[in-house]
């Protein structure tokens, strides 16, 4: 990052850590790539994303700021995790 001379201000595009708005865009961030990725979001908690297909699912609990992942394919597990990464 380039200094900021004395006596001058930038403006800031976007949410950061810290800002009351900060949480609500993580997680707008978080849930179009995961929708993206495939996942549906469920109607009942809109932290519980879950993606289902012939013999596998994977289901994915966002609670603040930590993650739950289960399922029953390693490879698609992996694949997330890789992702996310």
């Amino acid at each position: 990052m380039t200094s900021i001379p004395p006596r001058k201000v930038r403006k800031l595009k976007k949410a950061l850590y810290g800002l009351k708005q900060a949480n609500k865009e993580w997680f707008a961030k978080l849930s179009s790539f995961l929708l993206s990725m495939g996942y549906t979001q469920s109607m009942n908690d809109h932290s519980l994303f879950i993606n289902s297909s012939e013999g596998s699912f994977t289901t994915l609990l966002v609670y603040v700021d930590d993650i739950i992942l289960v399922g029953n394919d390693k490879e698609d597990i992996a694949r997330i995790k890789q992702a996310l990464n």
